[in-house]
């Protein structure tokens, strides 16, 4: 207990699946937690929980996909909190496994609104305030997707996650500020489940399962939410620029 203690943290997407998993674990830690999504009954519901239990967390109403909200999620926190010590860029749709030749331009766009761009605004408005603080920890969430193993736009976007990941760690390699990904194998959360699969092309889907072990235990979201923690807390204060895949080597077939 205490790992996050005193840090603010900005988790997008956190209220469901992975990032209601990591702003419970992040106040459990000490956090104030900030989360960031469109749906304001379920932000207001995850509020209500963990305040209920202790936790000290607000919610930002927010279309990550737009820049301009991207830039008042980031002015909310500072607003509310004066500081960003930890980004989670969690927010993100399933691209519903859509080959090239069957993803229409629209369905690109949309999925890698969300799924990339977003990642480069929080990240982007977030480190004008880790700048000037010198210190900081963004950490992205990524996918096996990101190997090619998913649709077309959303292997697109999570291979982008994964570069600008690096990219920026590079970028402030010497100093305080860091950023990692953490890259979930299958994960049981809404945006897979047999309602939200009856959209997903099925054929293709079944051509990717060949190049995974889909015969292994799926990690659960209190396992990302426990690898993000490990980004976000000062025991890997000399860890940047790395992915880390939580997914029992599903991608290692």
């Amino acid at each position: 207990m205490g790992r996050l203690e005193h840090k603010i943290a900005i988790v997008t997407g956190g209220n469901s699946g992975i990032g209601s998993a990591t702003a419970e674990l992040f106040c459990k830690e000490g956090a104030k937690v900030v989360i960031a999504s469109r749906r304001e009954d379920e932000n207001k519901k995850i509020v209500d929980e963990i305040t209920a239990r202790g936790g000290e967390i607000m919610a930002v109403q927010a279309d990550l996909s737009k820049m301009e909200d991207c830039r008042k999620v980031v002015d909310e926190t500072i607003k509310k909190y004066g500081r960003i010590d930890v980004l989670v860029n969690n927010a993100g749709i399933a691209d519903k496994h859509m080959p090239i030749t069957r993803c229409t331009e629209e369905w690109y766009d949309t999925v890698c609104k969300i799924d990339q761009y977003a990642v480069y605004y929080m990240s982007k408005y977030a480190l004008e305030h880790m700048e000037k603080a010198g210190q900081g920890s963004i950490i992205n969430v990524s996918s096996i997707g990101s190997q090619g193993v998913a649709g077309i736009s959303y292997s697109a976007a999570k291979a982008a996650v994964n570069a600008m990941t690096k990219n920026i760690a590079i970028q402030f390699s010497t100093t305080a500020i860091r950023c990692n990904a953490v890259a979930p194998g299958p994960t049981p959360t809404a945006l897979n489940t047999p309602e939200a699969m009856k959209g997903f092309d099925m054929e293709f889907a079944a051509a990717t399962a060949r190049h995974l072990d889909l015969g292994v235990p799926e990690a659960q979201v209190e396992d990302q939410a426990e690898a993000i923690l490990f980004f976000a807390s000062d025991v890997s204060k000399a860890v940047t620029g790395q992915i880390l895949y939580v997914d029992h080597g599903t991608s290692l077939y």
